[in-house]
């Protein structure tokens, strides 16, 4: 069984929310799934918040770049999800029918340390399961 799903996570900037997601979905679901995200309009750098709380939980950061959906717009995707209502808004049309679905975060950019472990942990809790579910895993 070798059937991996691609999932597409967009946010406005990539550089918080989608980017933690992009990481915790391929750590936690490796094996069926690989992650990519990208932003609406992407920001230069990945929040160093973001890089610190996924590294305080041992998550893999190596490889996170923001990156523009138009970079990803002929992938295979089989799952988008917007995790912004930014994104959601502007969420492009794809070369496919693509399901889609919005599971909105709190934005932490510019806040704690702790405001993005809180992010970290509340992607992980409620996306993964989503995800699984809606790609039947």
């Amino acid at each position: 069984m070798n059937d991996i799903k691609t999932v597409l996570v967009l946010c406005t900037g990539n550089s918080c929310r989608s980017q933690m997601a992009e990481a915790i979905l391929n750590h936690d679901l490796g094996d069926r799934v690989r992650a990519l995200s990208a932003g609406t309009l992407p920001q230069p750098k990945v929040a160093d918040g973001a890089i610190e709380a996924l590294k305080a939980a041992g998550l893999p950061t190596e490889g996170l770049y923001p990156k523009t959906i138009d970079a990803l717009i002929d992938e295979p995707i089989d799952l988008v999800v917007t995790v912004c209502d930014n994104a959601k808004e502007s969420c492009p049309i794809f070369p496919r029918a693509v399901p889609r679905m919005h599971v909105p975060f709190h934005d932490p950019h510019g806040e704690s340390l702790e405001s993005f472990i809180k992010v970290r942990d509340d992607i992980r809790a409620r996306l993964v399961p989503v995800v699984r579910s809606a790609l039947e895993l």
